[in-house]
């Protein structure tokens, strides 16, 4: 498993749910096509696993 992982906003958030709003923000996506990089942790995996449909996701 690679050390940090990045991940970007590629779908709105529109019509979405409040709990996936939520963990967008939690994640720190507040905007399209924001790029995040952050720590490979398996709590942020289930975060990422929650809104897969709306990120790319790219092991660094």
């Amino acid at each position: 498993m690679a050390e940090t992982i990045t991940f970007t906003m590629v779908k709105s958030c529109i019509g979405s749910t409040e709990k996936i709003r939520a963990t967008l923000i939690g994640l720190g996506l507040t905007k399209l096509n924001k790029r995040v990089t952050r720590k490979n942790t398996p709590e942020l995996r289930g975060m990422l696993a929650k809104v897969n449909h709306l990120v790319r996701i790219e092991e660094v």
